[in-house]
């Protein structure tokens, strides 16, 4: 009876200081994890709004660019760092690709973090060089000599390799994909002429566009892009159904506090709209917007779904394929996994009950509206 008296205190005594933290957050400074080396668009996006939240928080709020392995070295180290409000970080499109094409990803995107909000997003633009000429001469090209005409691609399994896979199928067209190291020797080679076209967004080709290097000819989105109002969606070319956005979200390792999570939720939201962060993403042509959690969490579900059903149609799994695929592992990948010791296994359990409680409080506190349209 008394272990089980001074264990209840206990835990209200560790609930009553956390309590007494969340109430004084932030006290220290913040870390902003983006999972990309410095110079991309993950990381313009990061700075920006770190520089205005570091104004408004009355704390500094600072990027730690920590890259490696696709993106997973940075994420895996948030998603293990202490739930606190601290450390947080960006995610984008390619986290919810990466269960469909990783065997063994070292995080669950969509079970070890608290969704924040989302951030942004910008769909992906097929460029090709002046003497490609439109999507209509490419695709004819293609269907004359049919595995010859290449389009490059950021290497297997990533959004740009989707989206070409897309791309192949929906215009009933035979490409030759070739993968790359990134956007930037691909838009480099589309520009030298040694392949036809490269999907990638406008802050990744901005530069060489502005040069007249390389040539805008279909937007994957719902609409024209103000940025590019000349430049046809691929629906208005007569493909029909290729939406393909990147985006960018923030979000804190599982379990932080509501209380933090949402004091987070609005200082970003709130930076979105300062003019000064408007002002540094413009060149990137990023539609920026904010979200509830709840609708970010629902986002987040219905990502990693259609991206673990395409990379499933185009065989593009790593490690596992086709049939033996469902959900976000497979079963034989959860069966490599090495058993976790007790003390973590109890942990996990006791979180996933946390979640589902949280869960349960963000659906009844209402419907957030529709998460973000074309995505």
């Amino acid at each position: 009876m008394h272990s089980l008296i001074a264990k209840v205190f206990i835990a209200l005594s560790v609930a009553s200081a956390a309590t007494a933290a969340s109430a004084a957050f932030p006290d220290k400074p913040i870390r902003l994890i983006v999972p990309w080396a410095t110079g991309g668009s993950t990381d313009a996006v990061g700075r920006a709004t770190a520089q205005r939240m570091t104004v408004t928080m009355g704390q500094t709020v600072y990027v730690e660019n920590k890259a490696g392995a696709g993106g997973q070295l940075g994420t895996d180290a948030a998603a293990k760092s202490s739930p606190d409000g601290y450390t947080i970080a960006i995610i984008e499109l390619a986290h919810a690709i990466a269960p469909a094409v990783s065997p063994r990803p070292p995080y669950d995107v969509l079970r070890d973090f608290t969704p924040i909000t989302l951030i942004g997003t910008s769909p992906l633009i097929l460029f090709t060089t002046p003497r490609t000429g439109t999507v209509q001469e490419l695709l004819k090209a293609a269907k004359a000599k049919p595995g010859e005409v290449a389009l490059a691609h950021s290497g297997t399994g990533s959004v740009s390799h989707l989206a070409s896979a897309m791309l192949t199928s929906k215009a009933a067209v035979k490409f030759n994909l070739i993968p790359y190291r990134g956007s930037a020797p691909a838009l480099m080679d589309v520009s030298a002429g040694q392949v036809a076209g490269h999907l990638a967004t406008l802050a990744s080709g901005s530069g060489l566009l502005a040069a007249g290097k390389v040539t805008p000819v279909a937007v994957a989105g719902k609409r024209r892009m103000a940025a590019l109002p000349l430049t046809p969606t691929f629906d208005e070319i007569g493909i029909k159904d290729l939406s393909v956005h990147q985006w960018w979200a923030l979000v804190a390792p599982a379990t932080t506090p509501i209380d933090v999570v949402e004091k987070l939720r609005s200082e970003m939201a709130a930076a979105l709209e300062h003019p000064s962060a408007r002002e540094q993403l413009s060149t990137l042509a990023i539609d920026l917007r904010s979200t509830q959690r709840d609708e970010l969490r629902r986002f987040l579900r219905t990502e990693v779904e259609r991206w673990g059903q395409v990379a499933k149609d185009r065989g593009s799994q790593g490690g596992v394929s086709g049939p033996e695929r469902s959900g976000i592992y497979s079963q034989r990948a959860q069966e490599a996994r090495p058993r976790p010791a007790r003390g973590w296994r109890d942990f996990r359990r006791w979180r996933e009950c946390v979640l589902q409680v949280r869960e349960r409080q963000d659906q009844a506190a209402g419907g957030f509206g529709q998460a973000a349209e074309g995505t």
